[in-house]
């Protein structure tokens, strides 16, 4: 279910196709602190800060739900979305971008995801062709390492992580709130996607793990780009468990295996019951590891 609705995707955005999938997809809404709150329905999770300043979402999933996502921001403010930061540059992510930029909103992201955004792609994992985005989707604000933003009370801290899921990862930190959104750096409860072919490795999605934790403490909390609302304990098992891999994946490669011997070693063995099955298999996880080390 989670593949099937995540291949949309790579589908024209605007096609009946498309919306006939999520008629029956809602947006649940979960606070969180300080003006926060998670939204999720189908795509990357979305936080949303309100406040006197407006609205400000970091990810908008889906272009058919854009409408969905706007009503159920709606119930929360009463003002316009002023700012969409993408993570990065997926269209689980970016898929509202066109609507809310059309809107009004101004759209942020490191460079790399407008370069991305702006080109025709081809993911090779899925065998997709991906066109270049309008150009009411494309950031109009885009930072190398870093931005801040502050409103609605917050401190907001925007951080690059290079070479993790993507080329173009960002965290965003709400230093009051202490509430963190790691886009597709983090995957809760299931396998990550590394997306090796947009400059994605397995080195980055560690870093940025680190990066996280060393920022974080327990009272945080932890928003991951899909799965579950997470903590600081959570996401410091998920970095053990992606080092592992790193340690296990490297040295069969070094002991000159194939990327098939590898896989016919099941490094990932003891962990496949709690974290496969739902999108990414481990035989795919494991060629991300393998292309990147």
């Amino acid at each position: 279910m989670f593949l099937a609705a995540l291949l949309v995707l790579w589908a024209p955005a605007a096609s009946a196709q498309s919306d006939d999938r999520f008629v029956n997809v809602d947006i649940a809404i979960t606070p969180l602190r300080d003006g926060l709150a998670l939204l999720t329905g189908q795509g990357g999770n979305i936080v949303l800060s309100s406040g006197v300043d407006g609205a400000f979402i970091i990810d908008d999933q889906f272009a058919p739900l854009g409408d969905k996502i706007r009503a159920a921001i709606a119930t929360l403010s009463d003002k316009p979305v002023r700012f969409v930061l993408n993570t990065h540059f997926h269209g689980d992510h970016t898929g509202g971008n066109e609507s809310f930029g059309g809107a009004g909103a101004v759209i942020v992201a490191h460079d790399n995801v407008r370069k991305r955004m702006s080109q025709a792609q081809f993911l090779e994992t899925f065998k997709r062709d991906l066109k270049p985005a309008p150009a009411a989707a494309l950031p109009l604000v885009t930072f190398s390492d870093g931005l801040s933003l502050h409103l609605n009370g917050q401190n907001v801290r925007v951080m690059h992580v290079a070479h993790a899921h993507t080329d173009g990862d960002a965290m965003v930190w709400f230093a009051e709130a202490k509430v963190l959104h790691m886009g597709d750096i983090y995957f809760n409860g299931l396998y990550p996607f590394i997306d090796v072919d947009a400059g994605g490795g397995i080195n980055g999605m560690i870093a940025g793990v680190d990066t996280a934790l060393a920022l974080i403490d327990d009272s945080a909390l932890v928003v991951p780009g899909h799965g579950p609302l997470s903590n600081r304990a959570e996401l410091a098992a998920y970095g053990e468990m992606l080092r592992d891999f790193h340690t296990r994946v490297a040295a069969l490669k070094q002991q000159g295996k194939s990327l098939d011997e590898v896989i016919a070693a099941q490094p990932t063995a003891q962990y496949n019951a709690v974290w496969a099955g739902q999108f990414i298999s481990p035989e795919l996880l494991i060629g991300f590891i393998y292309k990147t080390l």
